[in-house]
């Protein structure tokens, strides 16, 4: 009953072809197409990568909808910077692991232990488990900021979460961060002495103390793109790209890098460990490349973009690690899932989408070089009527081979 439903599912798919066949030659091509397909979607599932899902627009697509088209790219962990409701609802019982934010402006009023377990009641619990919530990001570079208050509020608010989460039983399934910029570093490079701004330490210290007492990871925000926008003279545009180069050595570890990105990260574990801590993980809450920026934007292009971003997610699927952490794969979420049109500032921020609203990729990414034409067309059908479009494919494919070895007896 299940093979009948699906394919009746897939012929409404096709309005006026319900009587007509195609020929065998159209079948092979699709199977081998199929066969590529599957390729592709099974590299993608294999990594470990997460995608940024912002909201600041008036043309995105339904929740529902952008569940599809997560499901056709193999996506399971997303990003969100608020807890909208129609997001978790949309994605009940999907294997898709959400981090959701608490933002800035709630810091204050969650400093107060009542409030913060109101928020749980009313944002996190009602949606647990059918929608898999793994993790909480009270407030967004707050650190790198200037307001002192709420500089202030940011600690007991991450507190006032982790004991509700704790009185509710929930701290075992969700954990409690915050994202920071990588402007709260003093120096970066080399990255054996990464160290945070001194003005920041009396934040800094309780909260890494925080973190280790709760095991939960450090967030940074690494755009490498930020430092060749400033100095595309002095910075190496293939070093910020992945792209083969001579590279840089640190002085001190003689650790080779061949990447900007890698060096951040082992620059943001030397500032830990300068704080005395060497038991928390450094993960990466965003990276990304805007396709469009600007006059004064350099690199802001969507080849650059494609190239950053393939080059990272081979990486991923290599599951490398930075020079320093040989032994801890890296962890990432790409910014960003959508092109969002209401952000403010420069044209870039903007365009750092993977894909444009109506579902067509931005650039090609390379591993996922066959699937734009699915996940378009998967994208416009709302997922409470289909759960997997590249399984409606390929039992669509399989149905077809066996009618036509029926009628031809083969």
């Amino acid at each position: 009953m299940t093979l009948i439903r699906c394919w009746l599912s897939a012929q409404t798919l096709m309005p006026g072809k319900r009587d007509s066949m195609p020929t065998s030659s159209h079948v092979f091509t699709s199977f081998f197409f199929f066969l590529i397909l599957s390729d592709s979607v099974g590299l993608i599932h294999g990594i470990g990568v997460g995608i940024n899902y912002g909201q600041i627009a008036n043309n995105l697509p339904s929740p529902s909808r952008v569940a599809v088209l997560l499901k056709s790219l193999n996506i399971s962990r997303v990003k969100l910077y608020d807890a909208d409701p129609n997001v978790l609802r949309a994605f009940s019982n999907s294997d898709v692991e959400f981090i959701i934010g608490l933002p800035n402006d709630n810091l204050a009023a969650m400093t107060d232990p009542t409030k913060a377990q109101a928020w749980i009641q009313q944002n996190v619990q009602p949606f647990l488990p059918q929608t898999k919530i793994t993790c909480i990001t009270v407030g967004n570079e707050i650190l790198s900021g200037t307001d002192k208050q709420l500089m202030s509020n940011l600690l007991p608010a991450m507190q006032s979460v982790h004991s509700a989460l704790v009185s509710l039983e929930l701290d075992d399934q969700v954990g409690v961060v915050t994202a920071h910029s990588l402007a709260i570093l003093a120096e970066s490079f080399p990255p054996s002495s990464g160290s945070f701004r001194q003005d920041l330490g009396g934040y800094l210290q309780p909260l890494l103390n925080f973190h280790s007492q709760i095991n939960s990871p450090f967030l940074i925000n690494a755009y490498p793109y930020f430092a060749y926008k400033d100095n595309p003279d002095e910075v190496s545009l293939d070093y910020v790209l992945f792209r083969p180069n001579q590279g840089t050595t640190d002085p001190v570890t003689n650790l080779k890098y061949d990447n900007m990105l890698y060096a951040q990260i082992d620059a943001v574990y030397s500032a830990i460990k300068a704080m005395g801590h060497t038991d928390i993980v450094v993960r990466i809450s965003e990276t990304g490349w805007p396709s469009k920026g600007d006059s004064n934007e350099a690199g802001a292009t969507r080849d650059n973009a494609g190239i950053y971003n393939s080059n990272l997610l081979q990486r991923i699927a290599e599951n490398q690690s930075t020079p320093a952490r040989p032994s801890l794969p890296i962890d990432i979420y790409v910014f960003a899932l959508f092109n969002e049109d209401l952000k403010p500032g420069p044209t870039s921020e903007r365009n750092y989408g993977l894909y444009y609203p109506d579902g067509t990729p931005v650039y090609d990414l390379g591993l996922q070089s066959q699937l734009p034409q699915i996940a378009s067309a998967a994208f416009y059908i709302d997922s409470a009527s289909t759960t997997n479009a590249v399984s409606i494919v390929s039992l669509l494919i399989f149905v077809t081979l066996c009618l036509i070895i029926v009628r031809e007896g083969l």
